[in-house]
């Protein structure tokens, strides 16, 4: 695991901020952790409404879902770069994750991938 570093990572927001009054008019900040684990939990609901998952798991599948977002977003990236392009699109991506994932795991990726961008274009 590499060590953690005071900066933010290329391309990644940094944690949101919030000020929280202390006794005698002290402002302290408390830093928020984003992090996956709500919609991780969703999803096993959806898939498995009577089973659990303790913290260390969770924090596992939320390394894993960060880990794979930055090989697919870096992957993406060169693509759009090796076609002189700056915006990475919804086809940089696909052919990412075509690259990246294994088999049928990336058949179902595109699918799914497909079904979620049309399912928002159109809404707009």
């Amino acid at each position: 695991m590499a060590p953690k570093t005071d900066k933010p990572a290329a391309g990644k927001a940094p944690a949101k901020t919030t000020e929280k009054k202390v006794k005698g008019d002290k402002k302290r900040k408390v830093t928020r952790k984003e992090t996956y684990s709500s919609y991780i939990y969703r999803v096993l609901k959806q898939v498995h409404p009577d089973t659990g998952i303790s913290n260390k798991a969770m924090s596992i599948l939320n390394s894993f879902v960060n880990d794979i977002f930055e090989r697919i977003a870096s992957e993406a990236s060169k693509l759009a770069a090796y076609n002189k392009r700056s915006t990475i699109s919804s086809r940089e991506i696909q052919t990412a994750v075509r690259l990246i994932l294994p088999g049928e795991l990336a058949k179902h990726a595109v699918s799914e991938g497909t079904k979620a961008v049309t399912k928002y274009t159109s809404s707009k």
